[in-house]
């Protein structure tokens, strides 16, 4: 009868009163060691479908995805938990916004969550609407969105009609994916040499089912 290894690891291994099969103890010791390892799957779907059934996850996995680039480990609840921050992914933009420099977007976070990044202009430095009303700016997917608003007061560069700086701006991510904004009436000017913005760094939020 097989023993298991001395780190209490509950790796088998044969002895010597065993009968002799090379295959079997060989696959025993095999499998014993392998769902310890960091496992590679070239993607999520891919590990969902060779890890089922008598080979199903248990607490403790630990494996690396291919096409998402991320490492998770399994837990205790039956989920899998990001490990390392997943790689910078770009925002989309609707018709008359795109990015104030640098490269908007979006990644996982270790842990959980939803981190952003990045600040938003008109196209050719134009106002930021300003009339009060939910403006959208920039997208994220609807597979990672959050399952009802979440609200955020960002940093923003702007200048009222009246010629008074404002710094901050409301921002909401939304079900669908949208990223909208909300400035006060008259409140969202700019210059040619200095256009108004909105900034999405610091926004983390849970997508649905997190």
């Amino acid at each position: 009868m097989p023993r298991n290894d001395s780190y209490n690891q509950g790796i088998p291994y044969p002895v010597l009163g065993d009968a002799a099969d090379i295959e079997t103890a060989t696959q025993t010791l095999v499998n014993g060691i392998v769902p310890k390892l960091v496992m590679r799957f070239s993607s999520a779907a891919a590990r969902a479908a060779a890890l089922s059934g008598d080979y199903a996850p248990v607490p403790g996995m630990i494996t690396y995805l291919v096409a998402e680039d991320r490492w998770e480990g399994r837990t205790g609840e039956g989920k899998w938990l990001l490990l390392s921050d997943g790689p910078w992914r770009a925002l989309t933009f609707p018709s008359g916004y795109t990015a104030f420099g640098g490269s908007p977007g979006w990644r996982y976070k270790a842990g959980g969550g939803i981190e952003l990044r990045g600040r938003i202009q008109r196209i050719n430095g134009g106002n930021l609407v300003d009339d009060g009303s939910e403006t959208h700016c920039a997208s994220v997917p609807s597979s990672i969105a959050p399952s009802a608003n979440r609200i955020f007061i960002g940093a923003s560069n702007r200048v009222t009609v009246s010629g008074v700086s404002r710094y901050t701006a409301r921002i909401a991510v939304q079900p669908s994916g949208q990223i909208t904004y909300n400035l006060e009436n008259g409140g969202g000017t700019g210059t040619a040499s200095d256009p108004a913005w909105i900034c999405l760094d610091g926004i983390f939020f849970s997508p649905d089912g997190d």
